[in-house]
């Protein structure tokens, strides 16, 4: 999910002082929210799972806030503009994708562990070995995910502010990662909870506006849009299928590949999944579900519309000579409707998108290393009360000047890998297990461990020697060529072998059976009695 383009001009659309009063509105009121939702902020529930003081309308207001990042407004609406038919894909899979996240995993989920996905993962098998490996793919996800989400929004904040220079960039990323620090540090779940669901709210609102004022300048009429795009693009084919995956047999097989990334890995997103533990009850994560799916579903309608007003009023040849080229698209949209004042917002927006999901990231890294690995592993459970806190606070910072530094080296590269590991590290790594975990009584640790480390490692190789990395002009490294395996995302390969190797390692070693355990773990997962406050064993 590229959250941005990366830039390489000092050329500003609109006016950059315009954009920085948005910009500081909205970290202004932001910044108020989280100072006044930290007070609160106490124990390691509070910080963790907001107190799990949230409704369910509230939560699914925040999970379409942590789901929907820039590339979701960006990103398709880009993708649409230039390639049509394809680019709706885009918008599709990320639909689908929520809905099997919701349906198959993040009740039973939030029933079964307490504030991370490593307990349920550990929850009936052994804590120590399962638990670094959950911590391990969990960071490994979020760190991938960071660097995406930072270096684009160098690349957004400096094209609207004329910033050119590879140092002022690298300034406005280390700004980011500073807010992001604060909002964390400071405001924990509550706080981040609260930032999302505003940028919920304003993404939603903004794409709304545009989409009805899209679609009166055509009648209100679809079909008047759609041959509006057809006539400025000067190619029909962008109403058909087959204009960037159907060129080959090879980009049909990558986008297959893509397909089961998307799809599968938001189903395992540990900071998608993270946001269940905030609702005090199983009805109250239902109704987040209600409210996710109808929120995240309006706004992939109206990316629809946004990505062929583009088509149609600015042009896929203009968009793609812009600055920041598909990315563009909803910008120079919102320039044409509007003049600057309508751009200034709908920057903001789109920076508010990227400030929202990363601190929604890092979080969610902090609780793993802080409740995994240091309370669970190092403390055997037997943490001091508030050690737990300080310690996942301080992991706060050190993830925070890792993701600036990070975000910084990765500025004017490809970062688009980057995205496309976190999706496969998640549906190969962590989905199996989760899936064997809840559904299946025969799995056992090995099985969890084989699995999540195949996964791991067999997405990372096959990500290295893919086209994305070396090989071509848009690669990470241009210069190299080593790109053996010819796919962009390697989820086609690594995800069915996940589950295989789970499958086999856990047939091929018997452990001892713990029937009590396992007949806990389905009566939790499937009614939520007993998941309020409960001690992992």
């Amino acid at each position: 999910m590229l959250p941005t383009a990366l830039l390489e001009t000092s050329a500003s659309p609109g006016n950059p002082a315009l954009n920085i009063a948005i910009f500081g509105g909205f970290v202004l009121v932001t910044m108020i929210i989280v100072f006044r939702a930290s007070r609160n902020n106490k124990t390691a529930a509070d910080y963790y799972a907001a107190g799990r003081s949230f409704s369910g309308p509230q939560n699914g207001t925040a999970i379409a806030g942590d789901y929907l990042s820039a590339a979701s407004f960006l990103g398709i609406c880009g993708a649409i503009a230039l390639t049509g038919y394809d680019g709706f894909l885009y918008s599709i899979g990320f639909l689908v994708a929520w809905l099997v996240a919701l349906l198959l995993v993040a009740e039973l989920l939030r029933n079964t562990g307490r504030f991370t996905m490593a307990d349920v993962l550990s929850f009936r098998l052994k804590q120590r070995p399962v638990r670094i490996a959950a911590a391990t793919t969990t960071l490994v996800v979020c760190f991938f995910y960071l660097l995406a989400q930072m270096a684009g929004a160098g690349g957004l904040v400096s094209l609207l502010l004329g910033i050119p220079d590879k140092v002022g960039q690298g300034v406005v990323i280390a700004v980011v990662g500073g807010l992001m620090i604060v909002y964390v540090l400071v405001g924990g779940m509550k706080g981040t909870t609260w930032v999302q669901i505003i940028k919920a709210f304003l993404l939603i609102v903004g794409a709304g506006v545009m989409t009805i004022w899209v679609l009166a300048l055509n009648g209100f009429n679809l079909s008047t849009l759609l041959d509006h795009a057809v006539a400025t693009a000067g190619n029909p084919d962008i109403l058909a299928p087959g204009i960037k995956y159907g060129v080959s047999d090879i980009t049909r097989v990558d986008f297959l590949s893509l397909g089961l990334a998307l799809v599968l890995g938001t189903a395992a997103l540990p900071h998608v999944l993270m946001r269940f533990y905030t609702v005090p009850t199983a009805k109250e994560a239902r109704r987040s579900v209600v409210w996710a799916i109808w929120l995240i579903g309006i706004f992939y309608v109206f990316t629809l519309v946004l990505g062929f007003g583009a088509a149609a009023m600015i042009g896929p040849e203009v968009i793609a000579a812009a600055p920041g080229g598909a990315n563009s698209a909803a910008p120079l949209l919102a320039f044409e409707l509007g003049g600057p004042i309508l751009l200034g917002l709908i920057s903001a927006i789109a920076f508010a998108t990227i400030l929202a999901v990363v601190a929604g990231l890092t979080i969610t890294a902090a609780a793993s290393y802080a409740h995994d690995i240091y309370a669970n592993v190092l403390k055997k459970g037997k943490a001091e009360p508030g050690s737990e806190v300080r310690v996942a606070r301080r992991t706060v910072v050190v993830i925070g000047l890792v993701a600036i530094a990070g975000g910084i080296l990765a500025n004017g590269q490809n970062v688009a890998f980057l995205v496309a590991l976190a999706f496969a590290v998640a549906a190969a790594a962590n989905l199996p297990t989760i899936v064997y975990s809840l559904f299946w009584k025969k799995f056992n640790t090995r099985g969890a461990l084989w699995s999540m480390y195949t996964g791991l490692i067999s997405s990372i190789v096959l990500i290295v020697f893919s086209p994305v990395v070396s090989g071509g002009p848009t690669a990470m490294i241009p210069a190299a060529d080593f790109d053996i395996w010819p796919l962009s995302n390697p989820g086609i390969v690594s995800i069915p072998l996940a589950f295989l190797v789970g499958w086999i390692a856990s047939l091929t070693q018997r452990e001892p059976e713990d029937a009590a355990k396992q007949s806990e773990m389905e009566v939790r997962s499937l009614t939520g009695i007993g998941a309020e406050g409960a001690v992992q064993h």
